[in-house]
């Protein structure tokens, strides 16, 4: 099926929006589920983008970024799938499966503007000790240029090259920059801990960080409870976190409390 050079045009443009979402603005926009009704109503089918955008959605729930570790990328994913399923009639499932190869240069593309942009933070820790924030702007706006072009130039892939396109140059990468691009990912989501354990180095929290590790290996021991063990150990996080909460919200309110009626007192 023919689309005009206007929905195509309607495609990118949403495809480039959603990319920055992804790190910016609202962070919620690019899920599948929101693409997907967002791509059938361009293409002309809202039903099928609904469809497919909650089939991908289900398929990415567990899929989240460590650090600078990237899963498959659920931007390009849901959007390709719906382009699918609605020129291509695939069914929901189908449609999902052939979305992978562009989803995966989707992860390749923010895997390869993280590398290119780490250096460029030290020119933005700069700009911070000049209180400049004219030059942080434009470091953040060059950066969320780049990566919707990216993800558009991907998706438009399909109009202009066809499907196979993607298949045939995902494998026309190189096994070894395949293979580096993989453990740099891998090693980025032990940066992304030690990100957070910098911020959490306090002796209070080591013992809650101890647990929780603990209690993974605990729950991922049984079969049952391995499913659902980061669901759990999350639920366990929370409850300990209130109830820490309340503790110490009761004992500064005593103590507020405390010293106002010693002043009263003349104490």
């Amino acid at each position: 099926m023919d689309y005009s050079i206007i929905q195509i045009a309607l495609v990118f443009i949403v495809t480039f929006i959603a990319a920055i979402d992804q790190f910016s603005f609202l962070e919620s926009l690019y899920q599948p589920i929101v693409m997907g009704p967002a791509i059938g109503a361009i293409l002309g089918d809202v039903q099928t983008g609904l469809i497919v955008g909650a089939t991908y959605q289900l398929m990415t729930i567990g899929n989240m970024p460590v650090g600078g570790a990237q899963p498959p990328n659920a931007v390009i994913g849901g959007i390709m799938a719906t382009v699918f399923a609605v020129t291509a009639g695939l069914p929901p499932t189908a449609a999902v499966a052939a979305a992978i190869p562009f989803a995966l240069l989707g992860q390749y593309g923010v895997t390869l503007l993280f590398t290119a942009m780490s250096p460029v933070m030290t020119k933005a820790d700069d700009y911070a000790h000049s209180a400049d924030p004219a030059g942080i702007r434009k470091i953040n706006y060059f950066a969320m240029a780049v990566l919707g072009l990216i993800f558009g130039v991907v998706v438009l892939m399909f109009f202009f090259a066809g499907a196979a396109f993607g298949e045939q140059l995902v494998a026309a990468i190189p096994q070894w920059i395949m293979d580096g691009l993989s453990a740099a990912g891998g090693m980025m989501k032990f940066v992304g801990f030690a990100i957070l354990l910098k911020v959490m180095m306090s002796r209070n929290l080591w013992g809650f960080y101890f647990a929780g590790f603990a209690g993974a290996i605990i729950i991922s021991a049984n079969e049952k409870l391995s499913g659902p063990a980061l669901l759990l150990i999350a639920l366990i996080g929370f409850a300990i976190a209130f109830w820490d909460y309340q503790i110490q919200t009761k004992f500064k309110t005593a103590q507020v409390t405390q010293n106002v009626e010693g002043e009263e007192d003349g104490i």
